[in-house]
């Protein structure tokens, strides 16, 4: 067995965490999904962009873009503990997966929500 490196304090904790941050950036990269979430995030930006939208629309739309990778990553999380805790088929594990899954889903669907919704009133239908 492996053996746990030492617990970083002070500054070193800072840069072990960053570390960590980096590789779950990594690992979550990895995930098609994660991709096409990024990928949709960088059109809605750009229609954004291409519409003259206010500063508080993008300042949305980066936080629920943030809040999507969290979750994303948190899916993610639970499907490798899942798969390794139960490598064969489990009702459990399903529910957990799916679970996870829902969870990503309100959140793409609270993107799409807020782009429609700002581009409608910066396009003039919102009103």
């Amino acid at each position: 067995m492996i053996q746990r490196p030492p617990k970083q304090e002070g500054i070193g904790h800072i840069f072990a965490a960053a570390r960590y941050s980096l590789g779950g950036v990594r690992r979550l990269w990895r995930e098609t999904a994660f991709q096409h979430e990024t990928l949709a995030f960088a059109v809605i930006i750009c229609l954004f962009l291409l519409a003259g939208t206010p500063l508080w629309g993008f300042a949305g739309s980066i936080l629920l873009y943030l809040l999507t990778a969290a979750i994303e990553a948190l899916n993610t999380a639970v499907e490798e503990l899942t798969d390794h805790a139960s490598p064969h088929y489990s009702k459990m594990a399903e529910h957990a997966k799916d679970l996870g899954s829902f969870a990503v889903f309100c959140l793409l669907l609270a993107n799409g929500v807020w782009a429609a919704f700002v581009l409608a009133s910066v396009w003039g239908w919102a009103s």
